[in-house]
């Protein structure tokens, strides 16, 4: 089972056999012993890679949370509890990670040298308990559930654009405003056309204005890269557009009529805790995010 998932972490057979010490051979013989043993074909195998059967699928969620669950087991009894020792697995959404979580992953390995980490950016939720994480980075409201969560900031949802866009349209003064304006928009955000705001002063109602937009894209980056590039005003998480705010890029516009923020949270699989390398990377990631989302706040 850990030759398997080891595969799939490694894209190979022969990146497997690196990771775990093994041969080649060595590793293709422990996964068709497995094949052997279960029946049923695990991976397709070609000169592009490795790619899961849906049996395969399958059971690889099935070997993340057994092979979890035996190691917490062995460093339980082995007495090694109180030292964060061996692999942690964390996710977070592509561009929080890439500019905020992964710098403090870089100082956690360095001040615990015997933890390795699995970094996935990913955009859409996934089974924490499936796929074997054991912290993620949450920006949304959450559901009710039986896993901990740790409040570690809020995200506005901005509007902006660049300083070049705006000297040459008409001013942005409210919502409706945007209706005359060039717009970029994210295609899973905003699939309407329609971008919602607060209810104005002594009304109850949101205020929809149906938007134009220029560019659609599907990507967060692509459609900063627009708005920094004078292509249009974009409704987008603050932090994804904070360094290019800051040095005078994009301008935040209608600040007074963004929606509510929405909370981030530290997320952990209920019994996570337990272990060593768990607690001691939420309590060090936990305050040095508080401290970022201070950061991102302040003008």
């Amino acid at each position: 089972m850990r030759v398997f998932v080891a595969s799939l972490d490694e894209g190979s057979l022969a990146g497997a056999g690196r990771r775990l010490g093994r041969s080649p051979a060595a590793v293709t013989r422990a996964i068709a012993f497995l094949e052997r043993q279960l029946g049923v074909q695990l991976l397709h195998r070609s000169t592009r890679g490795l790619r899961l059967t849906d049996a395969g699928e399958r059971y690889a969620a099935a070997c993340r949370r057994m092979l979890t669950d035996l190691e917490e087991a062995d460093l339980s009894v082995a007495g090694a509890q109180t030292v964060p020792r061996g692999p942690l697995t964390i996710t977070a959404p592509v561009m929080f990670g890439t500019h905020i979580l992964r710098p403090i992953v870089g100082a956690f390995l360095k001040a615990h040298p015997d933890v390795q980490i699995r970094l996935l950016l990913l955009d859409q939720m996934i089974n924490l308990i499936d796929e074997g994480v054991d912290v993620a980075l949450r920006i949304a409201a959450l559901p009710d559930s039986t896993m901990i969560a740790l409040h570690v900031g809020d995200v506005r949802r901005v509007l902006c654009a660049s300083p070049d866009y705006l000297a040459n349209r008409p001013p942005i003064t409210a919502p409706a405003d945007l209706s005359d304006h060039d717009c970029i928009a994210i295609a899973q955000l905003s699939p309407n056309e329609i971008w919602s705001f607060p209810p104005a002063p002594g009304q109850r109602m949101n205020r929809n204005v149906r938007v134009r937009p220029r560019l659609t894209v599907n990507a967060d980056q692509a459609a900063v890269d627009a708005a920094v590039d004078g292509e249009g005003v974009l409704r987008i998480m603050s932090y994804k557009i904070d360094q290019h705010v800051r040095e005078g890029r994009l301008v935040i516009l209608l600040p007074e009529d963004e929606l509510p923020p929405l909370p981030a949270h530290l997320v952990i699989p209920e019994g996570r805790l337990a272990s060593a390398k768990v607690r001691a990377f939420v309590d060090f990631a936990a305050t040095r995010l508080r401290s970022e989302f201070v950061r991102m706040d302040q003008p």
